[in-house]
């Protein structure tokens, strides 16, 4: 079985379908809500071990509802809840999340607890870290955390996958660790220092983003699939048509299926292309667990 570790966060997420957005200072008539469990990290480590890796998460919760509600989740979905910690004085992460009609949204949130997430903690589980075949991170923890926990995985000899989301400007020393990147195209422009809607092409971003020591970018395009770019060249993957109903989990459901591919193996280019799928299953559930597939789901997706 494939390990995977995961440095990330967990957030409880409020989702409600709007039929628009909302003028300012209007309150706006929505429905299908769903409350539940989210956050990058934690949602990337549940993905992954649906589809049969076995995952660690190193994650930081408060002492709250919502806390409780991470641990009762992680047992659930067999994840160990060994290196989650509760933190007392701290409250979990929440995301105010509105989907429009055609599956598009966005997204508000407090990280909370995962902010207390350190470098230390990451050091703790170095034994643990070295055990693995690949480590993923995001950003919805302190960017000291995430550039640890990438200069550890590289010098454990790891795969490091890093979904650079939320966008936020990044340090090239820290991309220098990164095997494989996963931005999307307004994700890549803010590595980059370069507003989000900088008139620049998806592959010439990459290539940018390859200068600072990347090994591969992968940009997420969403109806149309992902760019891998790296030293090789541009391959263009496209993605399934289907009806989208709420894309929120669908990038995290993306980056798993990605790392579980390449960890047992697989070519970049066909890691790729199960992993569009991956995302492509995901957006056309409400809700982001409800919609991460098991293998068997994914396998038998068309």
């Amino acid at each position: 079985m494939t390990k995977i570790f995961v440095v990330g966060s967990y957030v409880e997420a409020l989702t409600i379908r709007a039929p628009r957005l909302p003028a300012l200072g209007e309150s706006l008539v929505g429905d299908g809500v769903d409350i539940g469990p989210g956050g990058k990290g934690s949602n990337q480590a549940i993905a992954a071990a649906r589809l049969g890796a076995d995952v660690r998460l190193l994650a930081c919760v408060g002492a709250d509802v919502f806390g409780e509600r991470a641990l009762r989740l992680y047992a659930d979905e067999g994840l160990s809840r060994e290196h989650i910690h509760r933190i007392p004085d701290a409250y979990s992460g929440i995301a105010f999340v509105n989907v429009l009609p055609s599956g598009d949204n966005w997204i508000t949130v407090d990280m909370g607890a995962n902010l207390r997430l350190t470098p230390q903690h990451v050091a703790d589980c170095a034994a643990l870290i070295g055990e693995c075949d690949v480590l993923m991170a995001q950003f919805e923890i302190p960017q000291e955390t995430v550039a640890a926990a990438l200069a550890l995985g590289k010098q454990l000899g790891l795969m490091t996958v890093l979904n650079p989301a939320p966008a936020r400007a990044a340090d090239p020393e820290m991309l220098a660790n990164v095997d494989i990147l996963t931005p999307n195209a307004s994700e890549a422009r803010l590595l980059l220092g370069l507003p989000p809607a900088a008139d620049a092409a998806d592959e010439e971003l990459a290539r940018r983003l390859l200068d600072y020591g990347v090994g591969s970018v992968v940009v997420t395009q969403g109806e149309r699939g992902a760019l891998i770019v790296d030293a090789k060249g541009a391959t263009q993957i496209p993605a399934p048509l289907i009806q989208a109903v709420d894309v929120t989990g669908a990038g995290d459901s993306f980056n798993a299926a990605l790392a579980v591919a390449l960890a047992e193996g697989q070519e970049l280019a066909d890691a790729a292309r199960v992993a569009v799928r991956a995302g492509a299953y995901t957006a056309m559930h409400l809700g982001v667990i409800a919609g991460l597939p098991t293998r068997e789901q994914l396998e038998s997706f068309p």
